[in-house]
């Protein structure tokens, strides 16, 4: 057995390849669903259902993607570059943190410009907090994904400190949680029944906004140019470590509007579980799309469904909703063996 590079890959076999990873998660974790004791498509048929069977849990399934789509472009956005941001999730709750803080009264503004000031806030919280990373890999070459990693936990200490002295609500019963946002700065929701509100709008103009900046501007060219060949660019004049910490600052700053989007268009307020993991789901969101921008959203949402409908699944025939987890994890080690099979190809020899 021999592995050749492709001379040509055609843009079916690239968009097959999410698709294919797909079929082949969801077959390979049927073997789990056989070990419940559970019917595959009666299972798989609950779990659609669960995502998308009604209007309720359509606008849940679309509700719980906005974070994952923010997490998903500042992974998406890191990784084009070669820097490897692992720290959404850190990053997540740095934008929900600014949020609370200047939106809770510090700040007095119409509903029209208190939105995008803590949208604002929010992202640069989250940039701000990465730029300590990519400054230690670009002056010291310290390895991002150890440093962005660790910054996690750093962040979430924090918070819980503050949410337990500095910045709890005396108004909460006892419970470690902060304030409300202020009426002017909650996202408007979309529909009068539901959760669903405007991060979802913002979410998606986030991920054209980066496509057409990666597609269109000089900025884009060399963000992709310093991942694909660092050398190559920096013998052409890119500036290596300009392009790298900007990089990082848009990264960190998509992963903050996340923590906004969260705070201000659904709990109104910061807790310690604000988060179930997006941050961290964020790179297999981004593994799916193969880090293109538009590709994120059906991502996301494929995603957002799996979780969702695991709910919905869990209920209805006691499957264990680990699952879930599982067939994310499966989804992302298909997709990189099926980018990798749109590459290469296996030759056998006798």
């Amino acid at each position: 057995m021999q592995i050749e590079l492709r001379q040509h890959t055609s843009l079916l076999r690239i968009g097959m390849a999410p698709i294919s990873a797909i079929f082949a998660a969801l077959i390979l974790c049927s073997a789990l669903i056989i070990w419940a004791g559970v019917p595959v498509l009666e299972a798989y048929a609950l779990l659609f259902k669960g995502a998308f069977g009604s209007a309720f849990a359509l606008k849940e399934t679309f509700t719980r993607s906005i974070p994952l789509i923010f997490t998903g472009l500042a992974v998406a956005v890191a990784f084009r570059s070669k820097f490897y941001n692992i720290g959404a999730e850190g990053q997540l709750y740095a934008g929900a943190l600014a949020s609370v803080y200047f939106g809770t009264g510090l700040v007095s503004l119409p509903g029209y410009l208190m939105v995008p000031f803590l949208l604002l806030v929010g992202a640069l919280a989250g940039g701000l907090l990465l730029l300590v990373p990519v400054l230690l890999k670009t002056r010291l070459k310290v390895d991002e994904v150890v440093t962005t990693l660790l910054l996690n936990f750093v962040v979430l200490l924090m918070v819980s400190y503050l949410i337990e002295g500095p910045l709890r609500d005396p108004m909460a019963m006892g419970w470690p949680q902060t304030a409300s946002i202020v009426d002017e700065g909650v996202l408007p929701t979309l529909m009068s029944k539901g959760r669903l509100h405007a991060g979802l709008i913002v979410a998606i103009l986030a991920s054209v906004l980066i496509w057409a900046v990666m597609r269109f501007t000089v900025l884009g060219y060399e963000i992709k140019a310093v991942g694909f060949n660092a050398k190559g660019a920096e013998f052409s004049g890119v500036k290596i470590n300009r392009t790298v910490i900007l990089t990082a600052l848009i990264s960190g700053g998509l992963a903050g509007l996340a923590g906004v989007s969260e705070v201000a268009g659904l709990k109104g307020y910061l807790t310690l579980d604000l988060s179930p993991g997006f941050g961290y789901t964020g790179v297999a969101v981004a593994m799916l799309a193969q880090l293109h921008p538009l590709a994120v959203i059906p991502a996301a949402l494929f995603l957002s469904a799996v979780y969702v409908g695991a709910d919905s699944m869990s209920r209805a025939v006691n499957i264990p909703t680990y699952i879930a987890d599982v067939l994310v994890g499966v989804s992302v080690l298909a997709i990189l063996v099926s980018v990798m099979l749109t590459r290469y190809r296996i030759k056998w020899r006798k």
